[in-house]
C-alpha cells in the first residue's frame, strides 16, 4: 500500500516564486476594476475621520526614490488608520505652477518663445504639468498606493486658483501685505526673488577681505580728549576702522559701519596709522592681515562711537557709525559694513535709524538711501560707474584691485564656506532690494501667533519643533511676489493717475469668482478694465483708470493654502489635518507657509501632527547624483525585484534620519520577505481542506501548544497595532519577522508537522491546529497589509472562504486589523511552557551533537532521557505525552534524581541533564518514528499503532 498517499501532505494555489514584477500589475488592475478604494470609503463612511493631507510634489520629471519613499510611508499610514476602524480618505495633490516648468518650456521654445504672447506661454506649460501629472500618477500607483488618483488637487486648476487669489484677499483685509523696496534673494540667472525654501546652502569660494574706512576728522583731533583720548595718535598718519567682508561687490551701495554697543573696540596702531577693530578679535585680524608688530593703545565700547562718519571707498560722501546687536565676535573685524539694498540686517539698522530720534545723529540730519547700483541680470548699473554692465560676483576682482590701488586694502585672502545657490539653476545667488509684496511677521502679531500654534502640534521627531520654531522666530517678512508668468497672478491694480495700489478684498474676491470659472490665464488675456467691478476708482485720487500687477504669487504661498483650497471644502473633520508628512526640509518650506497662511486667515495651524522624513543616500550613505553614477531609482527596483520590496525597504528603515539604499540592502530585504512569504505559504498549504465555519474548534478546547500559539498571536497583533499607532514601522517589520521565522517556522510550525500530515485529516487536534493556523494566516494578512500591500492580497484571494456569507471581505484592505485572543492567560501557563521552550532549545542542541558524533542520524532516531530535580521532573512527567512532538523525537523519558549528575549537557538553571541514546524499536513507514509497536497489527506490518488508527 502506498502509505505516502494517506498523509496529509500540505498542498496550495499560492506559489513558493512570488513573482512580483509581473503578478503585481494584475493586482494593481485587479484592484481598479474592483474600485477597492471606493469600497474602502463607502464601507467606513460614518467612522472616526483620520485626514492625512498630502503635500503636492512638483509636476515635473519622473519620481525618484525621495517620491517613492514619502509616498509609500504616506500609504502605509492611510491603510494602516483605515484597518484601525478610522475613515481615511487620501486625495493626492500636484504642485503646478512655478519657475522650473516655465524654464523648461522656454527652454524647449528657444528663440520662438518672443513670439508668443503669455496665454500661449501659459498653455504651453500647463501642457508640460498636465503630462508630468499623469505620468507620476501613473509611477505612483504603480507603488500600490491608494487614493482618488482620478480628482486629484492640481494647483493649476480654475477651483485651486481661485482659491488661492481668495486666501490672498483674507491676507489683504486682514492688513497683513504691503508693498515694499526690501533686500530679497535674488537669481540673476532667473531673473526672480526667492524664498528662503528656494535655496540650497552649497560650498562657495569667495574674497575675504578687511578694507579700512578712513574717520573724516584728522589724527590730531581723533587723538583728543573729545574722541578716543590717546596723544600719540595725534602723530599718526590715519585712524580707519576697518571693516570685512566676503562680497566686496557690495562697497559701492555701502551707507554706514556698524558696531555693537557693548563690544570693547581696540585702537590699533600698525606703523603710521591706527585701526578700529574689536578687542577680540585683533590677534585673529592681525595674523589674517600679516601685521607682525602692532600696539593696543586703548580701548572704546562700541556705543561711545555711535554717529561718528568715515570715508567709504567708492563714493564722496560721509557716512556714520551705527550700533547693532547682530554683530558678533565669530570672524572679521566686529566693524560691519552696511548696504542696505543688500542685506536684511542692513536693510532694518537703517530703517531704525533713519527715524527719530536716531536720524538726528545721521549726516545732515538726512536719512540714509536704499541704494541699490545692480540690475535684474545682476550687473552693475550706472550709478556705479567704474564696473557698470560687469556681473557683480565676477566684478570682485577688479573691485579688489581698486581698493588696493587706492590703499584701502588691509588685507585679502580666499574663504570657502556655505553660500546660497537658486535650488533650480545652482547659481550663486545675491540679496537685492527691490520692489516686492511682503506679508509682514509683525502686523498683527502673526509672528508670535504662529509660535504659539508651534507648541499645539505634535512634532514627529520631537527636533522638528524647535526646527521650524527657530525659523518662525527669525524669519524676515515673506515675499510673495515672484517675477515670472506661469502662477497665480497677485490680483492687485495700480492707479494709472497717482500709482496707489487698489488692495481691495471686495475687487480681490470679484477676480476670484472670474478665476473659478476661466482660470488665472483671465489676468493675461483681459483688461484691467474688463476685470475690475464697473465703475472702480481710486479711492486717493477718483480717478479710474488702472494698470494690473505683473508679478505672480510664491509658489509656497499657493502650496501653503491647500488647506484651505482641499480640506475646508470637504466639510467638517477635514480641517486642521490629523497629519502632514513630508521631507525635513519642509520645515522651511510647505509646513512653514502651511502654517503662516493658516493661522492669519484661520487663527490655527493646519495641522494636529506633523511627521517628518529623512532624505535617501546611496549604500555608503553618500549623496545621490547623476554624476556620480549612484543614483537608485524606483522604476529599477520595481522592474527587477517588485514595488513591494520598496515598499519593505521603506518601512524597515529608521526613516526619521537619512535613509541608505543600493542593491545589497535590497537583496537583504528580498531573502527577509521571502521568509515571511514561505511562512505563510506553509499556514495555506495546511488549510487546503479545512473550511473555519465547519471545522474551528473552540479556543478553550485547544491544547495548551495551540494556545501558545494564539497568545503569541495575540502579542504579535499588540505590538503591530502600536508600532502602526506610533508610525514605528521598522518595529512592525520586526514583529512580523520575528513572528513568522521564530515563533512560527522554528518553533510552532516545527512542532506541528507530525500532527497536521499523520493524524487523520478530521480528528480534534488537527482541525484544532488548523484553527490556529487560519487565524494566524488571516492575522499576518491584514497586519502586513498596509505594507505588503500586494503579498497580503494575494494571501487574502488563497484563504478558505467561511461558510458565514459576507465574514470574509472581498478585498484584504476592507478588513479591520484582528482582535488579541484571549486564550492562555494564566501566569503559571507563560512560566511552564517558558520552560519547557528553554529545555527544547537545549535538547536540540544535545542532538545536534550526537548528530555530529554519528550517535543518530535523524532527530526521529533518538530517545531523550532528561535527569531531573525536583520540582522541575515532575512538570516535565506531566507533559511527558507532548514531549516527543515537542522535541521532534521518538520518545522521550524522565527520571527524577536528587542531584544532577556531571557531564557537558547539564543544565543547572533548568535542573536537568540531557541524555540521548539510539531510540528502541523499529521504523514507521509512515509517520518515521522509531517506535516498538511498529508491526502490532498484522494487517498493516510496517506501521506504528497511531497510523493505523489514521487509516482506519
Amino acid at each position: 500500500m502506498d502509505y505516502k498517499a494517506t498523509l496529509n501532505l500540505p498542498r496550495t494555489e499560492f506559489p513558493m516564486k512570488a513573482n512580483l514584477p509581473q503578478k503585481e500589475p494584475e493586482r494593481l488592475a485587479w484592484w481598479e476594476r474592483e474600485r477597492v478604494y471606493d469600497r474602502i470609503q463607502e464601507a467606513r463612511n460614518g467612522s472616526p475621520r483620520y485626514i492625512l493631507h498630502d503635500g503636492p510634489p512638483y509636476a515635473n520629471g519622473h519620481i525618484h526614490i525621495g517620491h517613492g519613499l514619502n509616498k509609500i510611508l504616506k500609504d502605509i499610514i492611510i491603510k494602516s488608520k483605515t484597518m484601525a476602524g478610522f475613515q481615511a480618505p487620501y486625495i493626492p495633490g500636484w504642485d503646478c505652477h512655478g519657475l522650473p516648468i516655465e524654464h523648461q518650456v522656454t527652454k524647449q521654445l528657444g528663440p520662438k518663445k518672443k513670439d508668443l504672447s503669455a496665454v500661449e506661454l501659459r498653455k504651453l506649460c500647463r501642457e508640460y504639468a498636465e503630462k508630468f501629472v499623469e505620468i507620476q500618477r501613473d509611477e505612483f500607483r504603480r507603488l500600490g498606493v491608494f487614493g482618488d488618483w482620478e480628482h486629484p488637487y492640481l494647483t493649476m486648476d480654475h477651483a485651486y486658483e481661485a482659491a488661492i487669489v481668495r486666501e490672498f484677499g483674507k491676507f489683504v483685509e486682514k492688513g497683513r501685505v504691503y508693498k515694499g523696496l526690501k533686500p530679497v534673494l535674488w537669481c540673476t540667472v532667473d531673473q526672480t526673488a526667492l524664498a528662503e525654501a528656494e535655496v540650497e546652502y552649497e560650498n562657495h569660494l569667495s574674497p575675504s577681505v578687511y578694507v579700512k574706512f578712513p574717520f573724516t576728522v584728522l589724527p590730531a583731533e581723533m587723538g583728543s580728549d573729545q574722541r578716543l583720548g590717546l596723544p600719540t595718535v595725534k602723530k599718526l598718519k590715519a585712524v580707519s576702522a576697518v571693516i570685512w567682508t566676503t562680497t566686496p561687490w557690495t562697497l559701492p551701495a555701502n551707507q554706514a559701519i556698524c558696531l555693537h554697543p557693548d563690544f570693547d573696540y581696540a585702537v590699533l596702531q600698525a606703523g603710521e596709522e591706527a585701526f578700529i577693530v574689536a578687542l577680540g578679535l585683533v590677534d585673529a585680524f592681525a595674523k589674517a592681515c600679516k601685521i607682525e608688530k602692532f600696539e593696543v593703545l586703548g580701548k572704546k565700547k562700541g556705543k561711545e562711537f555711535e554717529g561718528w562718519t568715515c570715508h567709504p571707498p567708492f563714493a564722496k560722501k560721509e557716512i556714520p557709525i551705527l550700533n547693532g546687536d547682530f554683530v558678533t565676535l565669530e570672524q572679521g573685524t566686529g566693524c560691519v559694513h552696511i548696504a542696505p539694498g543688500h542685506g536684511m540686517d542692513d536693510y532694518l539698522l537703517v530703517l531704525k535709524y533713519n527715524k527719530p530720534p536716531y536720524v538726528e545723529m545721521l549726516p545732515d540730519r538726512k536719512p540714509l538711501e536704499i541704494l541699490v547700483p545692480v540690475n535684474n541680470a545682476g550687473r552693475f548699473t550706472d550709478d556705479f560707474p567704474e564696473f557698470a554692465g560687469q556681473p557683480v560676483l565676477e566684478a570682485n576682482p577688479g573691485i579688489v584691485e581698486v581698493l588696493n590701488a587706492r590703499k584701502l586694502l588691509v588685507g585679502e585672502k580666499r574663504l570657502e564656506h556655505t553660500y546660497p545657490h537658486c535650488w533650480r539653476c545652482k547659481q550663486p545667488v545675491i540679496f537685492r532690494a527691490t520692489r516686492q509684496w511682503f506679508v509682514s511677521m509683525e502686523e498683527a502679531d502673526l509672528r508670535q501667533k504662529a509660535l504659539k500654534e508651534i507648541d499645539k502640534v505634535q512634532w514627529i521627531p520631537e527636533r522638528g519643533r524647535d526646527r521650524i520654531y527657530g525659523m518662525i522666530l527669525n524669519r524676515p517678512d515673506w515675499c510673495l511676489s515672484r517675477q515670472r508668468m506661469w502662477g497665480t497672478p497677485i490680483p492687485v491694480f495700480s492707479c494709472q493717475g497717482c500709482s496707489t495700489p487698489l488692495t481691495d478684498s471686495k475687487v480681490i474676491e470679484h477676480i476670484s469668482v472670474q478665476m473659478q470659472e476661466s482660470g488665472a490665464d483671465i489676468w493675461f488675456s483681459r483688461s484691467a478694465q474688463e476685470l475690475l467691478p464697473q465703475g472702480t476708482t481710486c479711492v486717493q485720487c477718483g480717478h479710474g483708470s488702472f494698470k494690473k500687477e505683473h508679478d505672480i504669487l510664491d509658489v509656497w504661498f499657493e502650496s501653503g493654502v491647500s488647506h484651505a483650497a482641499v480640506l475646508r471644502p470637504q466639510g467638517e473633520g477635514w480641517y486642521p489635518a490629523d497629519l502632514y508628512l513630508e521631507g525635513s526640509d519642509q520645515h522651511r518650506g510647505w509646513f512653514h507657509s502651511s502654517l503662516l497662511t493658516s493661522v492669519t486667515t484661520d487663527e490655527q495651524a493646519p495641522y494636529r501632527a506633523v511627521l517628518t522624513h529623512g532624505f535617501v543616500l546611496d549604500g555608503e550613505g553618500k549623496k545621490m547624483s547623476k554624476s556620480a553614477g549612484n543614483v537608485v531609482t524606483p522604476q529599477e527596483i520595481i522592474k527587477e525585484s517588485g514595488a513591494e520590496i520598496l515598499r519593505l525597504w521603506v518601512a524597515s528603515q529608521d526613516y526619521q534620519e537619512d535613509l541608505r539604499i543600493s542593491k545589497e540592502i535590497l537583496k537583504q530585504l528580498t531573502d527577509a520577505y521571502r521568509k515571511v512569504r514561505n511562512t505563510c505559504r506553509f499556514l495555506l498549504s495546511n488549510l487546503y481542506d479545512f473550511e473555519p465555519g465547519v471545522h474551528s474548534v473552540p479556543h478553550a478546547d485547544l491544547p495548551e501548544l495551540d494556545q501558545w500559539a494564539l497568545w503569541r498571536l495575540g502579542q504579535l497583533i499588540d505590538n503591530v497595532k502600536k508600532g502602526y499607532a506610533q508610525f514605528q514601522f521598522r518595529q512592525v517589520v520586526h514583529e512580523l519577522d520575528y513572528f513568522c521565522s521564530t515563533d512560527m517556522s522554528a518553533t510552532y510550525l516545527d512542532i506541528l508537522k507530525d500532527r497536521l500530515y499523520t493524524f487523520p485529516a478530521n480528528s480534534l487536534l488537527r482541525r484544532g491546529s488548523q484553527t490556529v493556523l487560519f487565524e494566524i494566516v488571516s492575522s499576518l494578512a491584514t497586519l502586513m497589509a498596509p505594507i505588503l500591500s500586494f503579498t497580503a492580497e494575494e494571501i487574502w484571494q488563497v484563504l478558505p472562504e467561511s461558510t458565514v456569507e459576507g465574514s470574509k471581505p472581498m478585498s484584504v484592505h476592507l478588513a479591520d486589523f484582528p482582535r488579541s485572543p484571549t486564550v492562555f492567560q494564566n501566569p503559571q501557563l507563560h512560566t511552564t511552557w517558558a520552560y519547557l521552550f528553554q529545555v527544547r532549545s537545549k535538547v536540540q542542541f544535545a542532538l545536534e551533537k550526537s548528530r555530529r558524533d554519528k550517535v543518530i542520524g535523524s532527530s526521529l532516531d533518538a530517545t531523550v532521557i532528561l535527569h531531573a530535580t525536583q520540582p522541575n521532573s515532575a512538570l516535565l512527567e506531566g507533559y511527558l505525552t507532548d514531549l516527543p512532538a515537542l522535541f521532534i523525537v521518538s520518545c522521550v523519558k524522565v527520571e527524577a534524581v536528587g542531584s544532577l549528575p556531571g557531564g557537558e549537557l547539564v543544565d543547572a538553571s533548568l535542573g536537568l541533564t540531557i541524555e540521548i541514546v539510539k531510540a528502541e524499536g523499529t521504523k514507521c513507514d509512515r509517520c518515521w518514528n522509531i517506535l516498538q509497536d511498529v508491526g502490532s497489527q498484522t494487517q498493516h506490518p510496517t506501521l506504528c499503532g497511531r497510523c493505523v488508527e489514521a487509516l482506519v
